[in-house]
């Protein structure tokens, strides 16, 4: 039998993780049912090796660059009638 710690946290035992297939970084929900609480496990995402990681960064920074060809860069500025100086010339005394 497992306590709650002050801070509501709960250790599941040793056997019932092993028999359930439950590691670090999994899941788990907790959903009351009635009288009782169920617990459903979830698998998190499987680790990518650097490879993947790198190959799925890389197709990232093509989608990123595809996106930007069309662009104009830097942005011409818009005439908004103040200047970014003139936010700075409000809190001086004149």
């Amino acid at each position: 039998m497992s306590k709650v710690t002050s801070k509501l946290q709960v250790t599941i035992p040793k056997a019932l993780a092993d028999r359930h297939g439950i590691r670090p970084g999994h899941e788990i929900r907790f959903v009351s049912a009635g009288e009782a609480i169920r617990i459903e496990i979830g698998k998190s995402l499987p680790r990518l090796s650097p490879g993947e990681r790198l190959k799925l960064f890389e197709e990232s920074v093509r989608r990123q660059r595809r996106r930007q060809a069309g662009r104009k860069y830097p942005r011409e500025p818009r005439d908004r009638g103040w200047k970014r100086e003139d936010l700075y010339d409000r809190a001086r005394p004149r």
